[in-house]
């Protein structure tokens, strides 16, 4: 297994244009690969191979890790496993449900306190006198399942993040033999562990999920499937964009990650530079219609593009767009 190199001439390159009023006013770099139905590199923007840190985007492969080391939760509760939730009454419910089926609490998390990604339900906590707290941070479901895991296996709860505990290197095991390279160990937003690959091998890794046939892998893919509301939120790009496409899995993550797989094969994953999320969905639809996934029987066509459109206003009125460009 040999480290991912870039080539001298593969970098990140202008993937979408900042339009206003006709005018291009900016870019965003980055890079963008698609793999096809047996896992082959079919076509690619910019550093393909170079090492990333995919950010949330590695949830449902931590998932994969916790599930093969005994983790066995209801298909709701798996997806919220793989999440960056938005707080919704439902995902906070779905953390303790975890959390109470280990014997454990809301104070075993070691997440930070956050309020929820959602603007409703952060509103209506601040309205009703709450405050931050850990089971509100968008990776509390992550959390709860790798301290779910360690009850499952006598593994001790309170150094659960530490990269040489016993789930965390379940979890690098399980990402390293996917994603089929070595992985630097970097420490995430929510303190866990936070493993490199690069795009091709992210794509990689979620290929092999989405084409699983049984065994943990298709029961982390059905999950997903099955329950997008919970891997995002009730009104997240993501979760609009997997119910567009059946059978799709995928995940978003911070500094503009994102990766999709459909259940033939074909993957998809990309990064911008500057890691601007409002540019993450307009890529990953260009993407898809660049491999004509828009035009296929049973895709819901309007919505795959609606996910990629961001509109630039001016007075309140629409005046430009985020515009893909490769």
């Amino acid at each position: 297994m040999s480290a991912p190199v870039a080539s001298p001439d593969s970098q990140p390159v202008i993937v979408a244009q900042i339009v206003r009023s006709h005018f291009v006013e900016g870019h965003h770099y980055g890079s963008v690969v698609a793999l096809d139905s047996d896992g082959d590199l079919d076509w690619s923007v910019g550093a393909a191979t170079a090492p990333i840190l995919p950010r949330s985007s590695n949830k449902p492969l931590q998932a994969l890790g916790m599930v093969r080391a005994g983790l066995d939760l209801p298909a709701d509760l798996l997806a919220l496993a793989c999440a960056s939730h938005s707080g919704e009454p439902f995902h906070v419910e779905g953390v303790r449900r975890i959390l109470a089926g280990a014997g454990l609490s809301e104070s075993d998390l070691q997440t930070p306190l956050g309020y929820p990604l959602d603007d409703d339900a952060r509103e209506a906590v601040i309205r009703a006198g709450g405050h931050q707290s850990s089971i509100l941070m968008n990776c509390s479901g992550k959390h709860a399942a790798m301290l779910a895991t360690c009850v499952v296996n006598g593994w001790d709860t309170r150094s659960y993040l530490d990269p040489a505990h016993p789930v965390q290197q379940a979890i690098l095991a399980t990402f390293t033999e996917f994603t089929e390279e070595p992985a630097t160990v970097a420490v995430d937003g929510c303190g866990a562990p936070l493993l490199s690959t690069s795009l091709v091998g992210l794509a990689r890794a979620f290929r092999r999920l989405a084409v699983a046939t049984g065994g943990p892998e298709r029961r982390v893919a059905e999950a997903i499937r099955r329950h997008p509301e919970f891997v995002s939120g009730t009104t997240r790009d993501e979760r609009a964009l997997l119910t567009a496409i059946p059978g799709a899995i995928g995940k978003a993550g911070a500094e503009s990650c994102y990766v999709v797989a459909l259940p033939d094969g074909r993957s998809f994953a990309l990064k911008t530079d500057d890691g601007a999320p409002r540019v993450r969905p307009v890529l990953m639809a260009e993407a898809l219609r660049r491999s004509g996934v828009d035009r296929e029987v049973g895709v819901d066509a309007v919505a795959v593009t609606r996910t990629g459109v961001l509109t630039l206003l001016g007075g309140g009125v629409p005046v430009g767009e985020i515009r893909a460009c490769f």
